[in-house]
C-alpha cells in the first residue's frame, strides 16, 4: 500500500463524539457553535454546520465517558474501499464491516495501532436543505444560522498515540496521507505529526500522549471562517461557562487561529480557521521543527497570542483514564 498514486482516503467524513452530559454538549453545539440537529437515533445526535456538504459530520452518544466513538474517512474512489480494507484487515487491525449508519452506505470499521477507531466509506448522502433553509448562494448548503456563532464545517481530529512515529507510519502506509509537519523532542523521537490528503495542512495529527497512555482523543476542530468570528466565540464562552483552555491565538504549526475550549461532556474542541495555508505542491517537503530548542518551540506551538500552551494541552485527552485492553 505503499507510494500510493492516489490517496486511499480523500477527506474527514464524520466525527462521533461521546459524551456524559448528552443535553448539555448539545447545547453547546447547536446553541453556542450554531450547528443543526438533522436526525435522532437511540442514544445519538446527528449534527452538521452550514457549509458541510454531507448530511452530518457530528455525531454525539450518549456514554459513560467522554471520548472519541469513531472517525469515518471517505475514500476516493468505490473500488478503494474493498481494496483498502483488506489491506488492513491483513494488519490485524481490522473490525470488520458494517452494513449501514444513518445516511451512509456501508463501512469498513478498524483501529489505529492504539485502539483509535476509525471507518472507511464511500456511500454518503449529501444535505438537501428545507426550502426555509436554502441559501441564495448556490454554492452553500444550508442557510447561515441564526444561533450562536456558526462554524462552518468540519476541519480535522488530533488523536493523542503513544508513538508518534508509528501511528504516521500506519497512515501513510494504509490511507495515503502525506506528512505535512513534524516536531521532533529533545529525545530525538517525534512528538506531534501533522498529516493530509488534499491541499489543506491537516486532516489529522498525531500527538505523542504526554501521560503516556495512548488511544485518546485530543480535539475535533471545527473551522469557523474570519478572526472576529474566533473572539466571538472566546466571548461568548465567557459569558455562559465554557471553559477556555488557550486562546485566541496563533499556531506557527499549521499558522492557524485557534480557540481551544472543553465542551460540556469534556471533550476538547479547537476553533479553527483564518490563516492556516494551503498546500499544492506535489514534491512537499515536510516542515520540521525541533522542539529542542527554544527558538522552534516557541515558534511552532503559539506565534500569536500566550507564550505557551497550559500543562493540560500536553496531558489532558478524553476519555481521561483508558481502560487496559480496551
Amino acid at each position: 500500500m505503499a507510494d500510493l498514486r492516489v490517496p486511499v482516503v480523500a477527506q474527514l467524513a464524520h466525527v462521533e463524539l461521546l459524551t456524559p452530559k448528552p443535553d448539555e454538549s448539545l447545547w453547546f453545539f447547536t446553541k453556542l457553535l450554531g450547528m443543526s440537529v438533522v436526525h435522532q437515533e437511540g442514544q445519538s445526535v446527528y449534527l452538521r454546520a452550514y457549509e458541510d456538504w454531507f448530511l452530518w459530520t457530528l455525531k454525539l452518544t450518549e456514554a459513560p465517558q467522554a471520548g472519541l466513538g469513531h472517525a469515518a474517512w471517505r475514500v476516493s474512489a468505490p473500488e478503494l474501499l474493498d481494496e483498502a480494507a483488506a489491506a488492513i484487515e491483513a494488519t490485524g487491525l481490522g473490525l470488520g464491516w458494517q452494513e449501514s449508519e444513518y445516511g451512509g452506505g456501508r463501512a469498513y470499521r478498524f483501529r489505529m495501532p492504539d485502539g483509535h477507531r476509525m471507518e472507511l466509506i464511500w456511500d454518503l448522502e449529501y444535505y438537501q436543505a428545507p426550502e426555509d433553509q436554502r441559501s441564495a448562494l448556490k454554492n452553500r448548503p444550508q442557510r447561515r444560522p441564526l444561533d450562536g456563532v456558526p462554524v462552518r464545517r468540519l476541519d480535522h481530529i488530533n488523536c493523542f498515540v503513544s508513538d508518534v512515529e508509528v501511528h504516521e507510519a500506519f497512515l501513510r502506509n494504509y490511507l495515503g496521507f502525506k506528512l505535512r509537519e513534524t516536531k521532533i523532542g529533545g529525545d530525538g523521537k517525534k512528538v506531534g505529526s501533522w498529516l493530509s490528503v488534499s491541499p489543506l495542512v491537516h486532516e489529522i495529527a498525531v500527538m505523542r500522549d504526554g501521560t503516556g497512555q495512548g488511544n485518546r482523543l485530543h480535539h475535533i476542530a471545527y473551522w469557523y471562517g474570519y478572526p472576529q468570528h474566533c473572539y466571538d466565540v472566546a466571548d461568548a464562552c465567557r459569558d455562559w461557562g465554557i471553559k477556555i483552555e488557550a486562546g485566541p491565538g496563533k499556531h506557527g504549526t499549521t499558522q492557524a487561529m485557534f480557540l481551544y475550549v472543553f465542551e460540556p461532556g469534556g471533550n476538547r474542541v479547537e476553533l479553527w480557521g483564518d490563516a492556516g495555508y494551503l498546500i499544492f505542491d506535489p514534491n512537499w517537503q515536510t516542515v520540521v521543527w525541533d522542539v529542542s530548542h527554544e527558538s522552534d518551540l516557541y515558534s511552532s506551538t503559539v506565534w500569536l497570542g500566550a507564550s505557551t500552551m497550559p500543562e493540560s494541552f500536553y496531558t489532558y485527552g478524553t476519555p481521561e483514564k483508558v481502560t487496559v485492553g480496551v
